[in-house]
């Protein structure tokens, strides 16, 4: 998720599946970089592949989005509670 390339991929992924040859088109790299890419997002279960023919399809795989957000969610929650008692204490000490 951190990288800006990986990213893309996944917006591509939302709208239709596609083969290695059609993400690789909207890049500037081999197929072989995209495919590394894309072996990266399927270890981490943000995409499906599937064989579809003699192609392999990548599809987005909205569950383990859901890991993700769920892993964010913890997070956002730890600095809502810190940013809300730093506000408490900055607020005591102005009264």
């Amino acid at each position: 998720m951190a990288d800006p390339t990986r990213r893309s991929i996944l917006l591509m992924l939302a709208s239709k599946d596609m083969t290695i040859a059609e993400v690789a088109t909207n890049f500037q790299m081999t197929r072989a970089a995209v495919k590394k890419h894309l072996t990266i997002l399927d270890e981490g279960n943000l995409i499906i592949v599937r064989t579809h023919g003699r192609s392999r399809l990548n599809t987005l795989n909205p569950n383990g989005l859901k890991q993700v957000f769920d892993w964010f969610g913890f997070f956002d929650a730890f600095w809502d509670e810190r940013l809300n008692s730093l506000k408490s204490e900055i607020e005591k000490d102005t009264l």
